[in-house]
């Protein structure tokens, strides 16, 4: 069984996944910074590029987003993309001859925005609820892979068919059955059918009136995803520190997922609700370099623009019998280490982990059973080859917003790059953690925090409305003293 602990504060919502008292993943979103997955706008085609068969759109933000031709809706008719035509000897239609420069086009954001690279688009509409996936263009009835016999899923998607309706009865649109709504009574998927498209009706009236770039749509909040996205069958309790967002998920389970409402908790202990499992502690070990194993061994992690590579070590581990019995019981123990780590830094796209090399194939075989079956575990699609020629193991993961490490971290201008320290804002909102903890254990006049100057700046600044707000609920006056000499880590805070 699993928990789920939510800290929420107005400019950061953090969520813990923890099963059997260990952290398995970890989820951030901060209020100036939300993820667009989801997001549907109403864009303006700024350039087509022929050679490339893709266009970039302005949906407003700072740098242009990018549309491929086989995301493109119309283009599905012609053999693209992912709804392929019945005759494959059509010829693919060029995007330069389905859009053009200045026009304005419905689209959906699939991929955030990651380093250099703009956010990636679709103009096939997608909108999920609890139960379904609504396909608004499309008049495809799916059910998702994971549900178990084919009778099962053909009965289903009768089921979900004559909920549905025909299309002369208003009934358009196409569903796809997510894999949490194989039990699902006919009320509660009339429901979320209802929800969807009333949602999309939404959208479309917004598209009439809105000139383009406009944001038409916007996705659930992290809070109302954790139900929607996180809990199953094995969430015992979820647990949130904040009364509000409490009555929000609370109300949001009432009028989407019922049978949820019963494991919600509104955490009201002394202690931040992060140190009941030591997640910070675990924060801090995500963003390190090495990891120690139980074993004495540890994993080396090293994250490139193209791809990531993890080493395993053996560090002191002596085997009871022999050099061969140490290798494979720290690569045992490396490869669930490894599917933890992944999860939790969330490490996406090409990653290559160097196991230490075995001599038996029997050793071999194990490990990489191990390793699959510990991914296996994993939200997010994962692909797993087996070892190469030169002993490494080669994996993709399914890469859809920032590592932890690009979250909470900046490159560093001291060592140009080649460490890293947190954000200006990171340590901000440490610091109003940090005041928040002291307040509950000490009553000073006031609060004084030296900090680096650009740390300062941002609290007087950006962050004042949080800082304003922490000091009216702790009710003790908060001060900022800047120290040039302090790098943007440091900082430390006075009791007065």
């Amino acid at each position: 069984m699993e928990d789920i602990l939510i800290n929420w504060s107005p400019q950061e919502t953090r969520v813990a996944v923890v099963e059997g008292g260990a952290v398995q993943e970890l989820h951030i979103e901060r209020t100036l910074e939300r993820g667009l997955v989801g997001n549907v706008y109403l864009g303006k085609v700024v350039r087509v590029l022929p050679g490339m068969q893709s266009a970039f759109i302005d949906i407003g933000l700072e740098r242009a987003a990018f549309l491929h031709v086989a995301d493109l809706h119309s283009a599905a008719q012609f053999g693209h993309g992912r709804h392929h035509g019945a005759h494959g000897d059509v010829p693919p239609t060029p995007i330069e001859r389905l859009v053009f420069e200045g026009q304005p086009l419905m689209v959906q954001v699939i991929k955030d925005p990651i380093g250099t690279k703009g956010a990636r688009l679709s103009s096939q509409i997608s909108i999920a609820g609890r139960m379904l996936v609504y396909l608004p263009q499309d008049e495809h009835i799916g059910i998702s892979q994971k549900i178990g016999s084919p009778e099962t899923r053909e009965a289903l998607r009768a089921r979900l068919q004559a909920l549905v309706g025909a299309p002369e009865q208003g009934g358009g649109g196409g569903f796809i059955l997510r894999t949490n709504a194989e039990d699902a009574s006919d009320d509660e998927l009339a429901a979320d059918i209802a929800y969807l498209r009333k949602t999309w009706q939404q959208i479309r009236d917004r598209s009439l009136i809105q000139p383009p770039p406009s944001l038409l749509h916007q996705d659930l909040s992290l809070v109302e995803r954790v139900l929607r996205d996180l809990t199953c069958e094995r969430t015992s309790a979820i647990r949130i520190d904040s009364r509000a967002q409490y009555e929000v998920l609370r109300q949001f389970a009432e009028t989407f997922m019922p049978a949820v409402g019963a494991k919600l908790e509104h955490y009201r202990g002394e202690r931040p609700i992060f140190d009941l499992c030591n997640v910070d502690a675990e924060i801090a070990r995500a963003l390190a370099r090495r990891v120690e194993l139980k074993s004495g061994g540890s994993l080396v992690f090293d994250q490139t623009e193209a791809m990531t590579t993890i080493d395993v070590n053996t560090g002191g581990f002596v085997g009871a019998r022999n050099f061969d019995d140490t290798i494979f019981k720290t690569n045992l123990e490396a490869a669930g280490a490894i599917a933890r780590q992944l999860r939790l830094r969330n490490l996406g796209g090409i990653i290559i982990v160097d196991f230490i090399d075995m001599t038996r194939e029997d050793h071999r075989a194990a490990v990489l059973q191990e390793f699959k079956k510990q991914l296996a575990r994993d939200r997010t699609k994962v692909t797993v080859g087996g070892f190469t020629q030169l002993g490494l193991v080669e994996m993709t993961r399914k890469r859809t917003r920032e590592s932890l490490s690009r979250m909470l971290c900046e490159p560093c201008p001291t060592c140009e790059g080649r460490g890293q320290v947190k954000t200006a804002r990171s340590v901000c909102y440490d610091i109003l953690r940090e005041i928040l903890r002291e307040a509950r254990q000490f009553s000073p006049r006031e609060f004084r925090v030296v900090a680096a100057a650009n740390v300062v700046e941002m609290l007087l600044d950006e962050e004042s409305a949080h800082l304003a707000g922490l000091s009216d609920f702790i009710g003790r006056p908060i001060s900022l003293t800047a120290e040039p000499t302090n790098q943007t880590e440091h900082y430390d805070i006075v009791l007065l």
